[in-house]
């Protein structure tokens, strides 16, 4: 099972939760993106995972954030 699925699996409100707060935000989109690169659409998953490294991580987190409420996963995953 990877990171991805696992994710995927859990409640909405703890995703939620761990997509609120700020480093654990981070690190939840640097494994589950890593995960998701590995097991699956290898080039899109790695540009994304570049630009969650990246500054403009703290605005894709938020931008997650949103997408987790909607669609209940991370976007581009």
């Amino acid at each position: 099972m990877s990171i991805n699925s696992g994710f995927k699996g859990l409640p909405r409100l703890i995703q939620i939760i761990l997509l609120l707060i700020p480093g654990v935000n981070w690190l939840t989109e640097i494994l589950v993106r890593g995960s998701a690169a590995l097991h699956g659409k290898a080039t899109l998953q790695l540009i994304v995972l570049i630009f969650a490294i990246l500054p403009t991580g703290i605005l894709l987190g938020w931008i997650d954030l949103f997408s987790c409420l909607l669609q209940k996963k991370l976007i581009l995953t």
